[in-house]
């Protein structure tokens, strides 16, 4: 099998204070058992970068287009209306090579400042949770939740956050995480990402 070029894609981790507990709550989605990638995995709201989305944005660039597909992305996933402008970008994931579907994957942290109500199309996304990252990794280990590779470092690197400040702060402060490491996908100044 012939390497596949990735397809651009964008993803997001909604994070929420939780009422219940001092902790941070993610959004995680079901994908639908039948879905050809990652089909039954939970993962945070995303999906392949659009015609339009590169449309919609500044020169075309793709740093800009992952934006409009990740606020895209979460209204049709999720039913969430998110803030463009609250989006932090955290990290980039290429699939690795000779596997049947590639993405080049741009993540972003997005808070909830409000209230939402999540509503799933029961086609694509099956169902949702709001959880905390550390549930979510004891779920994955005792294999009541399947989570892919990026979801479950995400997930490990923020679950000793106990608020949305402590979080803000962190990714404001951490090295964006790429993978691999020299990733010939991942180019941010020349993709339109200008790390302030």
């Amino acid at each position: 099998m012939s390497n596949i070029e990735p397809v651009p894609a964008a993803t997001v981790v909604l994070a929420r204070e939780s009422a219940a507990k001092a902790d941070i709550e993610i959004l995680l989605l079901l994908r639908n058992s039948r879905l050809v990638f990652h089909g039954g995995h939970w993962v945070f709201p995303g999906g392949r970068i659009d015609t339009a989305d590169f449309a919609q944005c500044e020169r075309g660039l793709e740093y800009h287009a992952a934006v409009q597909a990740a606020v895209r992305e979460t209204r049709e996933e999720a039913g969430i209306d998110i803030d463009a402008s609250q989006l932090v970008h955290t990290a980039h994931w290429t699939t690795p090579p000779r596997l049947p579907r590639r993405f080049s994957t741009w993540f972003f942290i997005c808070p909830l400042l409000e209230a939402v109500t999540v509503s799933v199309d029961n086609s694509e996304i099956q169902d949702h949770r709001c959880i905390t990252p550390t549930e979510a990794l004891a779920a994955a280990a005792a294999e009541s939740m399947i989570l892919p590779r990026p979801t479950i470092t995400t997930l490990e690197d923020i679950a000793s956050l106990r608020s949305i400040d402590d979080l803000m702060r962190h990714v404001s402060q951490a090295s964006i995480r790429v993978f691999p490491p020299d990733s010939i996908y991942y180019r941010p100044a020349e993709m339109g990402f200008q790390a302030v």
